[in-house]
């Protein structure tokens, strides 16, 4: 296949519309279900290089959820906890691939904005992870390959139009890429820097001990910053992504953003949260917003009287601010990522509130003295990459 036609471009005025290889070789992806779109080819093909070489920085099977060209989500395939298992609603009996859990854990990064995402797997797909995507709201998903009996369950999504891509694991871009905007041609290198454990050798603060688990967590940032639109900062926990800000002007709204996702999913593990009884058969979707606006400051409108019986059985007891101010408290060893410096020390003062332990970053402000200095007050480890990653 040379060229693949689409339906239209980001909007259904953009016509005609159409994916090709400007040297008129055969496209390295194969639509084995559905019609993708422009949208879902920008996220299937940025979400694809994050999880390849997310998988060969660490060894590890990746996954990713995208949505609007950055991910809501990314992580590595370590297995579940039970905690996880309930906060991602998982059979507590399931056997899960590698894979499998990757894909779990990187869509429960962010639920509500993994909503209709785009999946993304390091490895063949296979008959678990088909399983668990059957059941989530997605527009497609982009493998190496998958099994025949993945295959067969994903095709029954969507009644039938679910989108499934293959890639070519083997393709390599060319070396200079291009794009236009308002008809002017913008060309560049692509960006083939690779991001590995060396890169994280310049500690610059006093407390130097970075762990093996903080060494891949520092990775999960960077790469997944590598293909998230900018400004933005990535926090990590355990080789899963739980707070992604992206497309911010300011680097300490990237930090706050991302922060207040981070403390979202860590107040997902809080026992009240847990314990919520969910009316029988409710959908997914509807279930995941009654537990966001139950744990936001919003609370009330989840719990109003004739409100609260479309989701709970049991009404629930509402979380107060004292409650959630000390249980965020006690988050810790937290990595937080950011694609370019930090000027100021208040991005750290904002992390330290979400549990920050471990921080990469670029360095080269002038002002990286105090934000070291920030660092060390918290006994943080801050190692300077010397790299920004900016993604547009």
């Amino acid at each position: 296949m040379k060229e693949f036609e689409l339906k239209y471009g980001c909007n259904p005025n953009q016509k005609p519309a159409k994916i090709f290889m400007k040297d008129g070789a055969e496209l390295p992806i194969k639509v084995l279900n559905g019609r993708p779109g422009f949208i879902n080819f920008l996220d299937a093909l940025n979400s694809w290089q994050l999880v390849k070489e997310l998988k060969e920085a660490t060894g590890l099977p990746s996954a990713a959820s995208f949505k609007h060209v950055s991910p809501a989500g990314a992580a590595v395939g370590l297995p579940l906890s039970d905690t996880d298992k309930k906060m991602y609603f998982v059979d507590e009996n399931a056997q899960l691939s590698d894979i499998a859990c990757a894909y779990i854990r990187a869509r429960g990064a962010d639920r509500l904005c993994s909503y209709g995402d785009w999946a993304a797997l390091s490895d063949t797909c296979d008959a678990a992870t088909a399983a668990y995507l059957k059941d989530e709201v997605s527009d497609g998903i982009i493998a190496p390959g998958y099994t025949d009996e993945a295959l067969e369950i994903l095709k029954t999504k969507k009644k039938g139009n679910y989108n499934v891509v293959q890639i070519d694991a083997d393709y390599v871009p060319a070396l200079q890429e291009t794009k236009d905007v308002f008809g002017i041609t913008f060309e560049q290198g692509h960006n083939n820097f690779k991001i590995d454990s060396e890169l994280l050798s310049n500690i610059v603060t006093k407390n130097k001990e970075l762990s093996k688990q903080a060494e891949i967590d520092m990775i999960v940032a960077l790469i997944t910053l590598k293909y998230t639109q900018s400004n933005s900062v990535c926090y990590v926990k355990n080789g899963q992504a739980i707070g992604v800000g992206a497309g911010q002007q300011s680097r300490i709204h990237c930090t706050r953003l991302a922060g207040s996702k981070a403390d979202n999913w860590y107040m997902r593990q809080n026992p009240k949260v847990l314990g919520l009884q969910f009316v029988d058969g409710i959908k997914r979707p509807d279930r995941d917003n009654a537990i966001d606006i139950y744990t936001s400051d919003e609370y009330e409108d989840i719990l109003a009287e004739g409100t609260w019986q479309k989701s709970f059985k049991v009404k629930p007891e509402p979380l107060t601010a004292e409650e959630k101010k000390g249980w965020i408290a006690t988050q810790s060893g937290v990595t937080l990522g950011s694609d370019a410096f930090f000027p100021f020390g208040d991005n750290i003062e904002r992390a330290r509130k979400s549990g920050v332990k471990y921080v990469a970053e670029p360095g080269g402000s002038i002002r990286d003295d105090n934000v070291i200095e920030t660092a060390d007050k918290y006994d943080m480890v801050m190692s300077f990459t010397g790299m920004r990653l900016f993604h547009h």
